[in-house]
């Protein structure tokens, strides 16, 4: 196949970032070394801060040097780099929601989502470029703080409502393996998927907004992981070696609560289409907790007596998401 075959048309990299300067910096740095130029990079802020302002101003200034200006957009802009600032703060998923609506209505045709706690390997658009006349969800391969290889859960059980804790690791000879969820550290994916299942739901604020929305994807096409390594993890976690590539990593309060929280977020979009099972369901919001609890002894031990109560007030307000009669899924776009 020829190298314009792998070239890509109207990608937007969607960065969401919140007071994390220095490692947006980094960011910013390894798009410039991308062997393939994005159209549209769209970075949400949700801190809404003049310093993220100005980094991004001048970052687009270097994206302008280094590829020029492009056909012009939904917005009648032509410049690569897009600021979006966040009124308040909407978590990772309000972030992502905001983000891949910019990029869709400026008239983007691939997204490729991220925090900013990443750097994307030079050739990362190109090796996802290569899948895309076959996919219409691709998640490539990551490499930890360490430069290790990252493990992911590609496999989710829905009738629990749990990753796949024994997916394996390689991904064969293929070197890509089916999914049904989706992780928004690099998912990249097609306006037809958003136009089909429409944006990430942003009332997740954090945590299983990118799972539901990996679920609602493999609901009108097949995603797929790929052992092509696309980023790597610009973040240090502290975290428990669980043996092997497997690993628990420390997480915030907040996490916890929204962890627990968002289940119920999680089995009203089951309840739609048609694979919430109560009882086993209700297994795998045991195992959820009991993980939590192993997470706080193991990994964040100093939080204990604040992080017992978060997971208790999560599931509380999940109970309260089930059986809320006004709750309605995302509307597709088309």
């Amino acid at each position: 196949m020829g190298a314009m075959a792998h070239t890509l048309n109207k990608t937007a990299i969607v960065v969401v970032t919140y007071k994390r300067r220095e490692l947006l910096a980094g960011l910013f740095d390894s798009i410039l070394q991308l062997t393939q130029a994005p159209w549209r990079v769209v970075v949400v802020d949700n801190e809404h801060s003049a310093e993220t302002e100005a980094m991004t101003r001048q970052f687009g200034e270097r994206v302008t040097g280094r590829w020029g200006r492009t056909i012009i957009d939904g917005d009648g802009g032509q410049g690569r780099v897009v600021y979006l600032p966040q009124e308040r703060n909407g978590g990772g998923a309000g972030g992502f929601s905001a983000g891949v609506k910019k990029a869709y209505d400026l008239g983007a045709n691939w997204f490729w989502v991220m925090d900013d706690d990443v750097a994307v390997e030079p050739k990362g658009l190109d090796l996802l470029a290569k899948w895309t006349d076959r996919y219409q969800v691709i998640q490539g391969s990551r490499l930890d703080y360490d430069g290790g290889p990252f493990y992911w859960q590609y496999q989710f059980l829905t009738s629990l409502g749990i990753p796949n804790p024994i997916a394996p690791a390689a991904l064969g000879a293929s070197g890509r393996h089916a999914m049904n969820t989706m992780c928004f550290e690099g998912a990249f994916f097609s306006r037809q998927v958003v136009e089909r299942i429409g944006l990430p739901d942003p009332r997740f604020f954090i945590y299983w907004d990118d799972t539901i929305y990996g679920y609602l994807a493999s609901k009108v096409t097949q995603p797929v992981v790929v052992s092509d390594v696309v980023m790597r993890r610009t973040r240090e976690i502290a975290n428990w070696d669980m043996g092997g590539l497997r690993q628990l990593n420390s997480t915030s309060d907040m996490n916890r609560y929204h962890i627990m929280r968002n289940r119920g977020y999680m089995a009203r979009y089951f309840m739609v289409h048609g694979d919430y099972r109560p009882a086993l369901f209700a297994l795998g919001t045991a195992a959820t907790a009991a993980k939590e609890l192993i997470r706080l002894v193991a990994v964040d031990r100093k939080h204990l007596f604040t992080g017992i109560p978060q997971l208790f007030h999560g599931w509380l307000d999940s109970r309260k998401l089930l059986h809320d009669p006004d709750w309605r899924p995302m509307p597709p776009l088309r």
